[in-house]
């Protein structure tokens, strides 16, 4: 049964890969499979799967939970970015947004729902507070963004009065731990992030005004394009999902820690949308390349931990990988490699 799971899974994934043949996605697509592909060979019991309680466990099913995380502050970002901005304080959000939740469980004993809206309307806020640096006041995004990622861990310190609040709610904690039709509900929640942006994003004309905006905002506020309110909303919706993530990731340990919780988070997302085809210059963005490039990333993370690669070290050969993809990505560095010198040329 386990071989032919096996074969399923690696038949899938070569029909995927050949269907997005000649599109953004193929390479970050490659490159995951290239990883996997390692772990086939090098990493005993990587591809194992085990059924408890109706529900799939497996190495591949802990990349899925985990980084579901990534996905998701990808998935924001990958819209900051396509505008020609960046968001380095979504870790942050993610501390603010837990620190409310629990404190509005713990302390202001809220119903689940509304210490869950607490918290998302927490992290729109922090959103808001970019946005309005970088779209009204004009202060560059790296510099606007800083000013949160730096001060946001301090307000949920503020907020949690210095110490890990822990909780047990059983709602919280099925954001973070639930499974749902056998894999953990995060997977869930990600699928529907993603539809949600993609609805919003490439059946209205928000998806235009975003790559135009990143193209080129002189010209698109020319045509009358509401450039600033656009650039507004996109981090404001870069913080919700934050705030999304902030909220698995304190479910999952049912407590809020403002120390640790996102902690260079924003680093592997924003390489997920780079690697995922969102130029870091702004313009075309790919929403299904962010989810890509974040399983890439944590598929390399579970890759080094697997083989026993310290923290400190396993910088490195991450960084090397992303090289690579980012270069394969590149047509100028394809065209230079796949050419071919013609007779006679000197």
């Amino acid at each position: 049964m386990g071989s032919w799971i096996h074969l399923v899974f690696w038949l899938l994934f070569a029909a995927g890969l050949w269907a997005a043949r000649g599109r953004t996605v193929f390479w970050p697509l490659l490159a995951l499979g290239l990883l996997l592909l390692f772990n086939e060979l090098f990493t005993p019991g990587f591809f194992a799967l085990e059924v408890r309680g109706g529900h799939l466990y497996g190495t591949r099913i802990d990349i899925l939970n985990e980084g579901a995380k990534i996905m998701l502050l990808g998935l924001g970002l990958t819209l900051v970015i396509a505008t020609g901005g960046v968001d380095l304080s979504v870790g942050a959000t993610m501390a603010i947004a837990g620190a409310v939740a629990a404190q509005a469980l713990v302390a202001a004993h809220l119903s689940p729902g509304l210490a869950i809206l607490a918290a998302l309307v927490a992290a729109a806020l922090a959103g808001a507070w970019n946005g309005l640096l970088v779209a009204v006041l004009r202060i560059p995004p790296i510099v606007a963004t800083l000013i949160l990622m730096v001060a946001g861990r301090g307000i949920a310190q503020l907020i949690t009065g210095g110490q890990i609040i822990t909780f047990a709610d059983p709602v919280l904690g099925y954001l973070g731990n639930g499974w749902f039709l056998g894999l953990p509900f995060t997977l869930t929640v990600v699928l529907l992030a993603f539809g949600l942006t993609a609805l919003l994003t490439r059946r209205t004309a928000l998806g235009l005004f975003i790559e135009a905006i990143g193209e080129s905002e002189t010209a698109s506020r020319y045509t009358g394009l509401p450039a600033r309110t656009v650039k507004f909303f996109v981090y404001v919706f870069s913080g919700v999902c934050a705030g999304v993530a902030g909220l698995i990731a304190a479910g999952n340990i049912h407590s809020a820690d403002a120390n640790h919780a996102g902690l260079y988070l924003e680093l592997d997302a924003i390489i997920a949308a780079v690697v995922g085809g969102t130029s870091l210059a702004g313009g075309r963005f790919y929403l299904a390349g962010a989810l890509v490039g974040a399983l890439l990333m944590q598929t390399l993370t579970t890759t080094l931990y697997a083989l026993n690669v310290s923290a400190d070290v396993a910088t490195v050969p991450k960084a090397l990988v992303i090289l690579a993809a980012c270069l394969l990505q590149s047509p100028q560095f394809r065209a230079r490699l796949t050419r071919r010198k013609s007779p006679g040329a000197a």
